[in-house]
């Protein structure tokens, strides 16, 4: 039943296809979001170097900078690049195919695959491979019905809550803060399936990810175009 302060504000079919495209959102949030921890565990597991915790390797860099070890660095440097290279594409790629998540997700499976098949002895490009694709796998939803979320990277996530349950406790009584877990929550239990794979197959774990990509990517042609669109970024 929706809250009556809802019932009062609109038409309540909208208000109920409203709900409806928040829940689907935050289960497409919660699922991509175990692809990316999956991937970062992998990634960083097989090559010691994370996929998508760019402020990690940005420390890293800083680091390796301050050490001398300006191999690492430059390695880095690149790493970072690439991601905000896999960024751009996935903008471009989800505007060109008209804002649909199949595409890129399938893009995505490709990159992952690539990453898993290449020779373990040239794996700073099986890292950027993997890097680029989790780049592109922001663009996959960056908002569910206003809020903004993030699929990669959780430190945001749990700010927002933390500053949610702070404006709680004082009594402020705003809605969607709680939702914030949800990506942070979906990274955690895919990093320790990620961890478990990495141990079986190494850097072939990569394949999983391509293949739960695949998947998420087919399921997303049960979700209504409208609604992908507004999911995704404009």
């Amino acid at each position: 039943m929706l809250p009556v302060p809802l019932r009062r504000s609109g038409n309540p079919l909208h208000l109920r296809v409203r709900v409806w495209r928040g829940r689907v959102g935050l289960g497409l949030v919660a699922s991509l979001s175990v692809l990316a921890g999956m991937t970062d565990a992998i990634g960083f597991l097989a090559t010691g170097d994370f996929v998508s915790f760019m402020s990690g390797n940005t420390t890293r860099m800083a680091v390796a900078i301050g050490e001398g070890d300006m191999s690492m660095a430059i390695r880095l440097v690149f790493a970072v690049l690439a991601f905000i290279a896999g960024n751009a594409l996935g903008v471009l790629l989800g505007r060109l195919s008209g804002r649909r998540a199949l595409p890129l997700l399938l893009v995505i499976a490709g990159l992952l695959c690539t990453a898993a098949l290449l020779p373990f002895d040239t794996r700073v490009p099986a890292l950027l491979a993997a890097i680029l694709a989790m780049g592109m796998l922001n663009a996959a939803v960056e908002q569910v019905n206003g809020l903004p979320v993030g699929l990669t990277y959780v430190t945001g996530a749990l700010s927002r809550f933390g500053r949610g349950l702070g404006r709680w406790m004082l009594g402020e009584r705003h809605s969607g803060w709680r939702v914030q877990l949800v990506p942070w929550t979906g990274m955690l239990l895919g990093a320790v399936m990620g961890a478990l794979l990495e141990a079986h197959f190494g850097l072939k774990a990569m394949l999983f990810s391509a293949g739960f990509a695949t998947v998420l990517g087919l399921l997303s042609l049960k979700i209504p175009r409208r609604w992908q669109r507004d999911y995704m970024p404009r």
